[in-house]
């Protein structure tokens, strides 16, 4: 596994444009509707102790810890959106082939079109699926699961307009947690989030699942509805103890409210549920560097990670930087051997990963920690080769030329350094600037209205 922190985000922000969508059997419960199980109920839906009133810009935000554990909150919010519901990935279609080849056989047939149609859906091929959809639904218009997926496949396919034509048709004849959800799914994609938490929130109502849960809690989690959404995950929990994803998002929450303990709690039990799944470990590296002290329950646990994959260049790094974190409240003497220990397993990293530009930038940290300057330079230069836009790098590069009697060269990466700053800190308000914050009206107050829409 590749890693940078940097592309990890780069990576798994995209699949959080389907976030909360499961593309399994759409004909089976578009065409039944979901009930609700009794079990699964939940009395935070029943009676919820806060209305979403609206929304305000960013500059509204209550923010906690520096700037860097902001940021970090943020970009674990919308990573969260992108956890995989559990057994998604083991869901199992009949191969591409035959199904082209009953197309063939039978072209106009509304079960081919819809199966191969319903197949691209499924892999994630919305231009492809959208002809097939089409064709069955001009077959059986009346077929509600084939329009449901139809409504899905145009949603990927970036036809807003259109998914929501066919999802509310379908929910004028049928008021189901999936169409709820579907559209909410919509209206966070046409910047409409106050539509999209209160069909969430409908959702739920109708259907508890572990799903539905997930998708309310982190539309509340996106636009900084911080408690609410730790609520609704901490519900989720407790009808869904097996879920870690929704255990990873409740960590994820509770860190943006400064619950940086109860995250790692909820991490730590994340990462025991399948400790084999390499993801929870990852949100635990990510608040563990980010969290003002070391987190006691996340070393043994990317201890464990690295044991268990040992070429995996990411879990290296992270299990490295928790030690560099212990080390913090330790004395120099007695930090000797965990040091060396951090730093064979950068050495690791960068080993696996040639283009691992954290790791090289940490190492470059010890050499020059140690008076190795220019042992120290090599690295952050390493650093910088694998990755330009590290800011960092160029500012502790110039100050060890700085200290090898460069003044040129470090003005140049001082230069530099700020230049990637002030294009990052632009990136980052535009994010935030885009993602708007939810106006939360708790139970007491004026425009408290449990269930509004």
């Amino acid at each position: 596994m590749d890693c940078s922190l940097r592309r990890f985000v780069l990576l798994v922000l995209p699949i959080a444009l389907l976030a909360g969508t499961v593309h399994r059997s759409f004909s089976q419960t578009a065409a039944q509707g979901t009930k609700t199980d009794p079990s699964k109920a939940m009395e935070f839906a029943d009676k919820p102790d806060f209305t979403i009133a609206g929304v305000t810009d960013w500059t509204a935000v209550g923010g906690h810890g520096s700037d860097s554990t902001l940021r970090t909150s943020e970009d674990l919010a919308r990573e969260t959106q992108a956890l995989k519901p559990p057994g998604e990935a083991k869901e199992a279609y009949e191969s591409e082939t035959r199904l082209r080849a009953a197309l063939a056989g039978a072209p106009g047939n509304f079960a081919a079109n819809h199966e191969l149609g319903a197949f691209y859906l499924h892999a994630g091929r919305y231009r492809e699926s959208i002809p097939l959809l089409q064709a069955a639904y001009q077959a059986e218009p009346s077929n509600p699961g084939n329009e449901y997926d139809l409504a899905a496949a145009l949603m990927g396919a970036g036809d807003f307009s259109g998914a929501r034509e066919h999802a509310r048709k379908l929910l004028a004849h049928q008021d189901t947690a999936d169409l709820h959800r579907l559209l909410g799914e919509l209206d966070e994609k046409v910047s409409d989030p106050l539509a999209a938490v209160h069909e969430d929130e409908q959702a739920v109502r109708l259907d508890p699942s572990e799903q539905n849960y997930f998708a309310w809690g982190s539309e509340l989690l996106l636009h900084r509805a911080v408690w609410q959404a730790a609520e609704v995950f901490r519900q989720g929990t407790r009808a869904y103890p097996e879920s870690a994803r929704m255990l990873t998002a409740l960590g994820t929450a509770q860190f943006a409210g400064a619950l940086y303990e109860d995250a790692a709690a909820s991490l730590c039990a994340a990462a025991d549920l399948n400790p084999a799944d390499p993801q929870p470990y990852l949100f635990l590296g990510r608040i563990e560097m980010a969290a003002p002290t070391p987190l006691g329950c996340v070393a043994p646990r990317l201890a464990r990670l690295v044991q268990q994959q040992p070429q995996n260049s990411l879990a290296n790094y992270l299990y490295a930087m928790a030690i560099l974190k212990g080390l913090q409240q330790t004395s120099d003497q007695s930090a000797r051997e965990p040091r060396q220990q951090a730093e064979t397993l950068l050495t690791r990293a960068v080993t696996i990963d040639p283009k691992c530009a954290d790791a090289y930038l940490q190492l470059g940290i010890l050499a020059f920690s140690q008076h190795q300057t220019e042992k120290a330079i090599g690295y952050y230069t390493r650093a910088i080769e694998a990755q330009p836009q590290l800011g960092e790098a160029h500012y502790r590069l110039g100050i060890a030329y700085d200290r090898t009697g460069a003044p040129d060269r470090a003005r140049q990466e001082f230069q530099l350094h700020d230049e990637i700053e002030k294009q990052q800190a632009a990136i980052v308000e535009r994010q935030r600037r885009e993602v708007k914050q939810f106006l939360v009206v708790l139970e007491g107050q004026p425009g408290y209205h449990p269930g509004s829409k």
